[in-house]
């Protein structure tokens, strides 16, 4: 069967190999946008609507600092600061051997401060293509857009956009930006990840900034952590023996038992009865020619049925449930050469509904009969069924084809045990532009199912605040920072033990969404099928991932029964959310009064 796929959100693509990790670029003026934004709860639309609300307090999504560490950013219109993953030319070098162009100091949550030490080549070459980059910009009597022109007249001609401190802020930042990426990669094997920030001002770098000599500049920048495992006794690999808890509906017994009648059903001999005066009983089988018509009011013959619901040797098991109602009824006791007249009813449920629950009569000639001898579930009929089972792995296979069905529906709550379980043996210490990222996805996410349940978009914009995006980050960061560590874990599992998705199988998956969409009447021409492939692969990996960690896990199972209702308990808990609501109500008025105040 086609399995149903959801996409699950990422944070950023995490990679199989150290060196192929996705590094997201940032900007002065922009976040970092992850990689995968098909969240299951929101749409793209959604989010965007709920962003577009939000755009005259854009502010509100920003997690001030305290610390005095300066965003880096351009100042009186200049461009914003790009991270380039390609080392600069003046930063290459055929020597190997040279000295570190930078000095590393490491800050919890997997930060850093990075001093650059850069050349005076270095700042007076990112100054003079800062000088002509603005050239081709500006018009200046008497030089032609484009021509070189004297350093002291462009940056006379850019006084009212800041004139020499804004040339030399731009030059700074495009040192920067050239700079954060080699050194981090090239010389300490780091990702950088978020927007870096400025330890010093912008405004103090720019004012001792001196092109042709050399300049000294420090960045606080969040890094990649590095994958660590926390020691368990007893396991080589700590993934391996992951405890935990769960809760599924008990096993369908009444399902086995009918796989199990089916099983021996196929398996069933028949002996002639040569005895024609015996009459047929229950288990038996006969073959029988049938003539039917419908009944009358008062039970009589009356039109012939059409000729599908007639017919000549038709097998007919003396067993229950097995056909229309009365047919097995009407041919017990009769013996091998009767003719019979049977009653019956037609189901409800049949497809042809000028016969669905209509009353019949049949003439049932009775042809042969046979007993019917099923087989019992001994080691000798097990090794019929395939060589090498017994009657015990016989039941054991059944049981579980059996339960995979219901074990399939309780799949998210086995694997939610197991991501548990792994994150916390996953020593990892998640960099706060992470959790911020994704706090202000889930805070979108509230904001737009308010705006969908009914939310004037005015009152939206009032909860969103600095302060309130604060708090619900506070209160959001333990499961942001579970979820990371798991899917981190789940991809290092992925590449430790060498599980691959087939190629075969993404194909399926992908061919079953598109004919989803179709069926659905979903256009699928505007897709990205690089970027489906990639989330498809994604996908099943982590399922071939939770299936792998499972199989070597010791899960406890509870055994629950759904359908009980206890409504007592609900009563309660209806009550306790009720007393929760009022004291809410009774914070929120007292502090609008202190407001008001």
């Amino acid at each position: 069967d086609a399995l149903t796929l959801h996409i699950q959100y990422d944070f950023l693509s995490i990679h199989r190999q150290k060196h192929r990790r996705a590094v997201v670029p940032t900007s002065s003026f922009s976040t970092p946008t992850p990689i995968y934004q098909i969240m299951i709860r929101i749409s793209q639309m959604a989010l965007a609507a709920c962003l577009a609300i939000s755009a005259l307090n854009a502010d509100a999504f920003t997690v001030p600092h305290h610390a005095p560490t300066t965003a880096l950013s351009t100042t009186h219109r200049t461009a914003p600061l790009i991270i380039r993953q390609n080392k600069p030319l003046f930063l290459s070098s055929d020597d190997d051997s040279s000295p570190k162009k930078s000095s590393l100091k490491r800050l919890p949550d997997s930060a850093v401060e990075l001093t650059l030490h850069i050349p005076a080549a270095a700042t007076s070459a990112a100054y003079d293509k800062t000088l002509a980059e603005v050239a081709k910009n500006v018009s200046i009597p008497g030089f032609r857009k484009g021509a070189k022109i004297p350093a002291q007249v462009i940056e006379n001609a850019w006084a009212k956009n800041g004139g020499k401190k804004a040339l030399k802020t731009m030059a700074i930042n495009e040192l920067v930006g050239e700079l954060i990426s080699p050194a981090l990669k090239d010389e300490y094997d780091l990702e950088p990840i978020g927007q870096p920030s400025l330890v010093a001002s912008a405004d103090e770098l720019a004012a001792g900034f001196v092109p042709g000599e050399e300049l000294e500049v420090t960045v606080k920048c969040d890094v990649w952590p590095e994958i660590q495992w926390s020691d368990v006794e007893g396991q080589e690999k700590p993934y391996l023996g992951l405890k935990g808890t769960y809760k599924r509906k008990p096993f369908n017994q009444e399902r086995f038992d009918a796989a199990l009648r089916d099983l021996t059903e196929r398996y069933t001999e028949l002996e002639p009865i040569e005895d024609e005066t015996q009459a047929l009983a229950t288990g038996d089988a006969c073959k029988v020619n049938m003539v039917g018509y419908m009944a009358t009011a008062d039970r009589e013959k009356g039109e012939p049925l059409p000729d599908a619901a007639s017919g000549d040797n038709v097998e007919v098991v003396l067993g229950p449930g097995r056909y229309m109602e009365g047919l097995v009824e009407g041919l017990e006791g009769g013996k091998v050469g009767e003719t019979k007249t049977v009653n019956v009813r037609f189901p409800d449920a049949l497809k042809n509904k000028d016969l669905a629950g209509k009353d019949a009569i049949f003439e049932v000639t009775i042809l042969s009969a046979s007993k019917r001898i099923v087989p019992t579930i001994t080691d000798e009929f097990a090794e019929k069924v395939r060589p090498g089972l017994t009657a015990e792995t016989l039941r054991e296979e059944l049981k579980t084809a059996v339960d995979s069905q219901d074990a399939q529906e309780y799949m998210g709550a086995r694997n939610e045990a197991l991501g548990k379980a792994i994150a916390e043996i996953m020593d990892v210490t998640v960099p706060d532009t992470l959790v911020t990222n994704q706090a202000r996805e889930k805070y979108a996410v509230m904001m737009s199912d308010m705006r969908s349940s009914g939310m004037e978009d005015e009152e939206i914009k009032k909860l969103i605040s600095p302060e309130n995006f604060i708090k619900y980050k506070d209160i959001t960061k333990p499961d942001i920072v579970r979820d990371f560590k798991i899917s981190m874990a789940v991809d290092e599992v992925a590449r430790l033990e060498d599980i691959k998705v087939p190629s075969y199988q993404i194909d399926e998956q992908i061919q079953s969404l598109k004919d989803q969409a179709a069926k659905e009447g979903t256009s699928t021409d505007g897709m990205d099928d690089e970027q489906m492939r990639s989330k498809v692969e994604n996908t099943l990996e982590r399922r071939m991932v939770y299936d792998f960690l499972a199989e070597e896990a010791q899960l406890d199972v509870e055994y629950t029964d759904e359908e009980g209702f206890d409504e007592a308990m609900m009563e309660k808990l209806a009550a306790e959310s009720l007393a929760r609501d009022e004291e809410a109500a009774a914070k929120e008025e007292e502090a609008k009064e202190e407001v008001e105040a």
